[in-house]
């Protein structure tokens, strides 16, 4: 079965009316492929460049992140504060990152928290400073107080340097200590002997020297007769005659000292007859040795 041609196909100026339509349609997609082309293309290129500035912002991020790490301060609370920092920026980098969150107002929260580290750095560095200078003080101070407690070691020292030269000082000295042996006569007369069978009596004589140093008044001035071995003899058999600390002497007398020369006398007399040989004397003040001398009897 055969189709008659439509009747607007036989009419030329219809067939380019209809011609021309369709090359405007034509150009029209044309042009607005080409358009979407562009958009696409302008749209793919923003996006280049967000992520572009969201990496940026990232790396700042993580080079803050590695600045608040490196921040050493001992202050408890800045350390607090420190870590609320980091806190914040861990929470804006996953934001950054899920896409979230506006890049700008993130890059001006990125901007505050770089502030704020700025400010501790300033912060940190001036504690230091100060902790430098501090130590420093307090090395000098502490020089300061051991030159002075070494300054008071010193006067300690010369103080009881002093007072140990004073108290030895105050010690009684005695000179030209003479010790003899003597023999009682029935009339009460002394006689000398060197004779130890006929020694009823030892005496010492001495002179004590002027010591402006010393206390004046009553001196407890000691005898001590010591045999060959050592032994200090005693006043009787059974009779013990010491000084007040338990030192052994042979016998005491108390003289009035006023400072000045004074010539004195102490008697020892044996519980028995005294066997040959020499014995050692010494006269004390207290438990101080201020003179000695020997005596032989044969």
């Amino acid at each position: 079965m055969a189709f008659a041609p439509l009747p607007i196909m036989n009419n030329p100026r219809v067939l380019l009316v209809v011609i021309a339509a369709l090359a405007l349609a034509c150009g029209f997609l044309a042009y607005e492929v080409v358009t979407q082309n562009d958009t696409i293309e302008q749209v793919e290129a923003s996006n280049d460049e967000l992520e572009l500035e969201r990496e940026s912002l990232l790396f700042d991020l993580e080079k803050m992140r590695f600045s608040y790490d490196t921040l050493k301060t001992e202050n408890t609370l800045m350390l607090s504060e420190i870590a609320d920092q980091r806190a914040q920026i861990d929470e804006l980098m996953t934001r950054v990152k899920n896409s979230n969150w506006s890049l700008a107002k993130a890059r001006k929260e990125a901007e505050t928290l770089r502030s704020i580290m700025q400010g501790y750095v300033v912060t940190i560095d001036s504690l230091n400073q100060l902790n430098v200078a501090l130590l420093e003080e307090n090395e000098q101070m502490r020089d300061q107080v051991e030159t002075v407690e070494k300054r008071n070691r010193d006067l300690r020292e010369r103080q009881e340097n002093m007072e140990e030269i004073i108290t030895t000082g105050q010690v009684l000295q005695a000179a030209g200590l003479q010790a003899v042996g003597l023999r009682i006569l029935d009339s009460g007369k002394q006689r000398e002997t060197n004779r130890a069978n006929r020694t009823d009596m030892i005496r010492l004589c001495f002179t004590l020297l002027e010591n402006r140093i010393a206390e004046p008044g009553s001196k407890q001035l000691h005898l001590q007769v010591l045999s060959s071995d050592g032994a200090v003899l005693q006043p009787g058999t059974g009779i013990e005659s010491n000084t007040p600390s338990g030192t052994p002497v042979s016998a005491s007398r108390l003289i009035d000292y006023a400072k000045e020369r004074l010539d004195a006398c102490i008697f020892f007399t044996p519980p028995g007859i005294l066997a040959e040989g020499i014995y050692s004397i010494r006269l004390l003040e207290g438990d101080e040795v201020i003179g000695e001398t020997d005596i032989e009897l044969r």
